[in-house]
């Protein structure tokens, strides 16, 4: 193994971490958005979202936590391969490809919790819908 090896990574997970962001940034705003619709019809859709909105907080949290660290022991492996410990630098690589594998896990779940909360949205769009809907 070189210390190109690892190199390959530094791309990858930087366009991760770029794209966590973003969806941490897409949360605070959706829960801004909750905070200025807070109106009494809206109470059941939002208390449903806030349970949601929670969960894929933590999530993007982990992600953001397991990429970051996958990322740093991926640095640490380029270090043990440069100081010739090749034994070290192929186990940390390793560690590395763990750690960037679990924050995709953490990633793939919150983009079905995600799914359910566009779900939640498109449920009480139709309920609105079909309540302004003039009865025959």
């Amino acid at each position: 193994m070189t210390l190109t090896t690892p190199a390959l990574l530094f791309p990858a997970i930087s366009l991760l971490l770029l794209a966590y962001t973003n969806r941490f940034l897409v949360l605070a705003q959706l829960i801004r958005q909750l905070r200025q619709m807070d109106s009494e019809e809206d109470h059941a859709l939002i208390a449903r979202q806030i349970g949601m909105l929670r969960k894929r907080i933590v999530l993007t949290k982990r992600m953001q936590t397991f990429g970051v660290l996958s990322f740093f022991v991926c640095t640490v492996s380029m270090f043990m391969l440069f100081l010739g410990a090749q034994m070290a630098g192929a186990m940390t690589f390793g560690l590395s490809l763990v750690l960037l594998s679990v924050s995709l896990l953490y990633s793939l779940y919150e983009i079905v919790i995600s799914t359910n909360a566009i779900n939640v949205e498109l449920e009480s769009f139709e309920a609105r819908k079909q309540a302004d809907r003039p009865q025959d």
